[in-house]
């Protein structure tokens, strides 16, 4: 049953990255560059649109000792931002600003953002393949 549950919420976010059009990297790009004259704010519509949903989630979430499919929370983190994290906010951070595309809307926008899109995705996979081995082998 948990998996259903994820698969449609997946199914849910790849509707609403499509329906808002945040597979275009061209979109995306318009709301990172603000001093371009030609300004997208959609993109912070579709932020807010996310985070306020999921506010109220960690409100109702914090209040449980389980969650409503049972199992449990997974723990909270401990400790603050290590280098790791940093490294890896700032590779992505300048990824996405360099071609406006970050793993969500591109696997959303797979089967009709053609052969960049594709390459992207394959790139993506690529690194998890290479940090699983980098960082997981014994």
């Amino acid at each position: 049953m948990r998996r259903l549950i994820a698969g449609i919420a997946g199914a849910v976010f790849g509707f609403g990255l499509v329906l808002s059009d945040m597979i275009d990297p061209d979109r995306v790009l318009a709301f990172l560059t603000l001093n371009s004259g030609k300004w997208d704010p959609t993109l912070a519509f579709v932020m807010g649109g996310a985070i306020l949903p999921m506010l109220l989630a960690w409100r109702i979430s914090a209040q449980r000792e389980q969650p409503f499919l049972g199992g449990e929370f997974p723990p909270r983190p401990t400790g603050g931002p290590d280098r790791k994290l940093m490294a890896g906010a700032i590779l992505f951070g300048i990824g996405w600003g360099v071609i406006g595309l970050c793993p969500g809307p591109a696997l959303a926008g797979l089967l009709i953002g053609g052969w960049p899109v594709a390459l992207f995705v394959a790139a993506a996979f690529g690194g998890m393949a290479l940090y699983q081995y980098q960082f997981t082998r014994a």
